[in-house]
Parts: C-alpha cells; structure tokens; sequence
C-alpha cells in the first residue's frame, strides 16, 4: 500500500480545512491543535509512552516536541514536505517517508502513536494496525486516537476542502472504541487501557 500526503499540506500549513467523506460527513480538521504545542488530552498520550516513540502522520510534530522534553527518544513519520520543513523548524527527528514504506528501527520500537485522527490514514485501519504491530518490539505499544463515536465505522474516501477548493478523494477510515479493539484484535494487538472524553484513545499492547 502506498500512501500520499499532499493533499493535508494546506491544513499542516495552518489553513482552516474540513475533511469531507464521502458519505456526506464533515469532519473539522483541528489544524490550530496541530500547530500547537502538546496539552490538554496529549497528556495521556505522552504519559503511555516510556521508551522509543515512532510517531505515525506526526504533522509539524506537537508531540515530538514534548517526547523530546520528557527524554523520550522519537522519530516522526509523514509524507508531507510541509511536515518536514515544519519538524526541522522544531529541531525534532523527522523522515518523510510512506509508513507503509521501509522505515528506521523496524520492530525496535517501544511505542507507535497514531494520533489526530491517524488511523483514518490509507483507508484501511487493520492494515494499518498491522503495519504499526510490525514497528513495535515485543509487548510494545500502539497508541491510537479512536472517533468520539464508541460504535462508528466508516471506510471510503474523503476530499479536503480549504477555502474555496477541494483535493482530490484520498482513502480513508474511521473507527469508534468498539470496532476499533476488533479491528486491534485482528491486527494481533489487545486493548489494554481505555481513555474516554472529548478525544478517545486505546492502548493496545502486542505479544
């Protein structure tokens, strides 16, 4: 699977977009958070990871920023070009890579984030776990943002709208916590702890 990037450089850039699905939903996209420094609900993120961090669709790299600060080694994963001039400005490690692709410390990892939204990225959310699964070193931890919704499950394509335009249609998907742990089951992956509030995130922990 092949993944590209282009069509959020308008949003990592800081322009206000929504993503519209195919099915007829708009999703605002939280580009003001993205270009922020980490808080609020990143907390939990961040206090999940103790070890080497990978950071899938990292964008202008909020969270590798805080990882670093805490003494967390991390690396930052995104196919856009925006996100890589934005991370070198943040002095955080970056590739700007396909994480389908081959990637630095391959099942070394301590820790995948998929964050804001990430697990939408290609469409295919088992593929994706799976993907994330193989980074990690044994019992490692993936660390994903679910939909609000506990029972939603969409996978089709989505435009970004900014202003006036809109992208071409991307695959893409999302999952509430419920078919989210099927999907984590599938992939090889556990739930092992549960945040519940505005944002939702899942640990799943591997073998």
């Amino acid at each position: 699977m092949t993944v590209t990037a282009e069509g959020f450089d308008m949003p990592l850039s800081g322009t206000p977009s929504r993503l519209l699905c195919d099915d007829g939903t708009e999703i605002a996209l939280d580009v003001d958070r993205w270009a922020d420094a980490a808080a609020g609900c990143d907390d939990w993120l961040l206090r999940h990871c103790a070890g080497p961090t990978v950071d899938l669709g990292c964008g202008p790299g909020r969270l590798l920023v805080a990882l670093a600060a805490r003494g967390i080694a991390a690396l930052g994963v995104d196919g856009s070009a925006v996100s890589r001039v934005l991370c070198r400005r943040r002095s955080v490690a970056m590739v700007q890579a396909d994480l389908f692709g081959p990637l630095p410390g391959e099942g070394s990892w301590s820790h995948v984030l998929l964050a804001d939204g990430n697990l939408g990225i290609g469409g295919d959310p088992a593929a994706l776990l799976t993907r994330a699964a193989r980074l990690l070193a044994r019992s490692g931890t993936v660390l994903v943002e679910a939909d609000p919704r506990p029972e939603h499950a969409w996978r089709g394509t989505a435009r970004v709208l900014c202003g006036g335009g809109a992208g071409e249609p991307i695959p893409w998907a999302a999952q509430g916590a419920v078919p989210l742990a099927v999907t984590a089951g599938r992939a090889g992956l556990r739930v092992t702890d549960v945040h519940l509030g505005a944002r939702v995130f899942l640990e799943l922990t591997g073998p």
